[in-house]
């Protein structure tokens, strides 16, 4: 199904090209129901990279989507020129009144800062408490999803000896989700990160569902009903070559970084990347703009 974009967001013309259906205001009618309003605030420093990223897999899934991109308000990105966050992204004040059907918080590069220390922390607070209270369901990614798990919960976040880097094998945990229609036995997925979580510390009260995870990696994907919320450790969005990037970046920074582990051929970067994750990442985010779509429906059928 189609996807709005806003206009002019150069991930559109890319999409296009692809073979993905772009849909305006006009269009809306002939499907007759609304599209579903996914914002995801984006906290990545590619900010480019994301937005196609995101776009690409919620425009694959067979519920028509609109795409709102949210920023800080409290922290101006580095990265990216003021004119673009200008022409296609809001702020958390500027939508928090409106239907949000479904909300995405990225990764960030903060990971070795305590979350207080973040200068974005007090307004992202404000942002996960609003979508606990109004928003149908969230998607939490890396760093988004250890500082929601923090948030809501009081969750540490722990030190790593070394980055997890690579693409690693996930054992289902709870096939019984419906987020993991499809999935049987489990799942490959790209992780990139310097902290974990440990599954001492989630609470005693099982309000927490750990749903998948990996021997090397660790816990990979975690449901909570009360928040209507997913957790997702890893970053089944990643293209083939985002990891590549991530490593070569690094290695011309100087930073101590290892060949991300099941990815290349041979292990070898100077071979191709393999793509163990493409099948998963559209059935991951098809099951999630389902279930929102459903409930929809449900909430739809219950006031009528």
């Amino acid at each position: 199904m189609p996807i709005k974009l806003p206009e002019g967001l150069p991930a559109g013309a890319i999409l296009a090209e692809e073979g993905v259906e772009l849909f305006d205001d006009s269009d809306h009618q002939q499907w007759g129901m609304r599209p579903l309003r996914i914002a995801v605030l984006n906290l990545m420093p590619d900010k480019l990279r994301t937005e196609l990223q995101f776009a690409r897999l919620l425009g694959s899934t067979p519920t028509p989507v609109e795409l709102c991109l949210l920023t800080t308000e409290s922290y101006t990105p580095k990265n990216i020129s003021a004119a673009h966050l200008d022409a296609y992204y809001s702020v958390w004040k500027d939508i928090r009144g409106q239907d949000i059907d479904g909300l995405i918080v990225t990764g960030a590069p903060v990971a070795h800062m305590a979350f207080e220390e973040v200068r974005y922390w007090r307004e992202l607070r404000r942002i996960l408490s609003w979508a606990r209270r109004q928003v149908p369901n969230s998607l939490y990614i890396c760093w988004g999803a250890l500082a929601a798990l923090y948030h809501f919960h009081g969750v540490p976040k722990h030190a790593l000896a070394a980055k997890v880097f690579g693409v690693y094998p996930n054992r289902l945990m709870d096939s019984g989700s419906g987020i993991l229609n499809g999935f049987e036995g489990g799942f490959w997925a790209p992780t990139s990160r310097y902290t974990e979580i440990r599954a001492a510390d989630l609470p005693a009260n099982r309000a927490l569902n750990v749903l998948a995870q990996s021997s090397e990696a660790g816990i990979s994907l975690i449901e909570d009903p009360a928040c209507r919320a997913l957790y997702m450790l890893s970053h089944l969005e990643y293209e083939t070559d985002t990891l590549d990037a991530e490593y070569r970046r690094d290695l011309a920074a100087g930073k101590a970084i290892h060949v991300p582990e099941h990815y290349y051929v041979d292990d070898d970067p100077d071979e191709l990347p393999i793509n163990r994750w493409r099948l998963y990442a559209h059935l991951f985010f098809s099951n999630w703009i389902g279930d929102i779509y459903q409930k929809s429906r449900l909430e739809v059928a219950q006031v009528a």
